[in-house]
């Protein structure tokens, strides 16, 4: 289910991105944000049940991982402290993009 779940929501952005105008920041601007509603609406979760890191993966899933980490970290120490929550559950992930994207400039050698 992870592989049906993950492959769906990465063709439906690659079909966004080829079939309209849209650019690529676009498309994942969009896919967060609606991660984001799905994961406050409480329907995300039940992806995550059925598919786990399919579902968790794709750019969508970040926009879950956001709000999911702005609900659990209010309802246990208050809405001061929401910025630490998201960084609870996105942080490793954001972590591993900087990491990566270090690694692949000393490879690569960008112009820009």
């Amino acid at each position: 289910m992870a592989f049906l779940v993950g492959g769906f929501v990465c063709g439906l952005a690659q079909l966004m991105i080829d079939r309209t105008n849209l650019s690529q920041i676009h498309v994942i601007a969009g896919l967060v944000s609606i991660g984001a509603m799905l994961g406050a609406m409480g329907v995300y979760d039940e992806l995550v049940e059925i598919a786990g890191a399919g579902a968790i993966l794709p750019m969508s899933g970040f926009g879950y991982l956001i709000v999911k980490g702005i609900w659990s970290r209010g309802a246990e120490h208050g809405w001061m402290s929401i910025g630490a929550g998201i960084f609870q559950f996105v942080g490793l992930e954001l972590s591993f993009a900087i990491v990566l994207s270090f690694f692949t400039a000393l490879i690569c050698k960008p112009k820009g």
